[in-house]
């Protein structure tokens, strides 16, 4: 059967080799890649995101949508469009919490995987793209932005562009470019060896995203770090990582199309001058998620002595907060709101 491994030989057959942005997109998003075929989130999946460790975020997410309806004056035409939605995790958590918005509105969930999409709520649009324009809405952005394909520079005297080749026993090989003109946000030197990523695509990403949102805002989630050149400082495997069935992956050049493959997103390659950025676990605690633990608690009180699928729900409310609120775990992650 054909593989990602074999997508990715034939375009090094053209073309001698690839670029390692190149080489990403066809390991995560080509016909046989990683997205396409194996991976996914869950407990039973690769990774666990925030939307899988329960529904507490989705109903975290549920009130801030109904306040950002309200203050764009409760149109009557919404759209919430979650982009790299998965198996619609977080779509289940939002619709059962019930959000005043979506009576008025629509639940729109992007995902390229058609195998995905199968998982799919009835209750949700399922579509493979984004919608081109967005009348009134909010984009929800979890976890996507470090699996966008990026390219990859070494420094070696100079900075120089990783490329993907095959050695003489075929298996996948780096090489690298020519030097370059220091790319911007890179220090102009560091010690050899060390790894840097250019993030152009996740810039251009979120710039056609919001300007696709005629009123709206656009909320991104993800693991990130304020500068590119505060990744030269660290070993180049702590910010370029493989996943694997929930373990640290082998070396990216290899298990091609059976690893996740992600990055720290830098943000000063996104931009974001005008946009709000704080941790996850101050985001939830700004919208209300310790009020939905007490609500929780005082609901599991009433109802311990003969509890049925809901106190059970809300009773682990509380082990949920605690995980996404955990400054060393998903707390941690960084949040951007954008407003259009």
């Amino acid at each position: 059967m054909p593989s990602a491994a074999d997508e990715i030989r034939s375009a090094i057959a053209r073309a001698g080799s690839i670029s390692f942005r190149d080489f990403m997109s066809l390991a995560l998003y080509g016909e046989e890649g990683f997205y396409s075929q194996v991976g996914s989130a869950g407990r039973r999946g690769d990774f666990i995101t925030s939307p899988e460790v329960g529904p507490l975020f989705g109903a975290v997410l549920a009130r801030v949508l109904d306040e950002w309806w309200h203050e764009m004056g409760s149109p009557n035409s919404f759209s919430v469009v979650e982009v790299g939605a998965g198996p619609g995790t977080l779509a289940r958590s939002v619709m059962a919490a019930e959000p005043e918005c979506l009576r008025h509105g629509t639940y729109v969930a992007v995902e390229t995987s058609a195998e995905q999409r199968l998982r799919h709520p009835d209750s949700v649009q399922s579509v493979s793209e984004m919608p081109a324009r967005i009348d009134h809405g909010v984009v929800i952005v979890n976890e996507l932005l470090d699996n966008l394909p990026f390219q990859l520079f070494v420094f070696d005297g100079g900075w120089r562009e990783a490329f993907v080749t095959t050695n003489e026993e075929g298996s996948f090989a780096e090489v690298l470019g020519e030097k370059v003109e220091t790319p911007r946000g890179f220090p102009e030197t560091a010690p050899h060896g060390t790894r840097l990523p250019l993030q152009e695509e996740a810039r251009e990403w979120v710039s056609r995203v919001r300007s696709a949102i005629h009123v709206g805002r656009v909320l991104v989630f993800d693991y990130c770090t304020p500068t590119t050149a505060e990744l030269a400082s660290i070993p180049w495997r702590n910010w370029l990582r493989t996943y694997r069935q929930h373990e640290r992956g082998s070396h990216y050049l290899r298990d091609v199309g059976i690893q996740d493959i992600t990055a720290q997103v830098c943000l000063d390659q996104l931009e974001i001058r005008d946009a709000k950025v704080s941790t996850q676990a101050e985001f939830l605690r700004r919208h209300g998620i310790n009020e939905l633990v007490d609500e929780g608690r005082r609901f599991w009180e009433a109802h311990r002595d003969r509890p049925d699928v809901r106190a059970m729900t809300m009773r682990s409310r509380v082990r949920e907060a605690e995980a996404l609120c955990d400054e060393h775990g998903l707390g941690g992650f960084t949040v951007l709101e954008f407003g259009s």
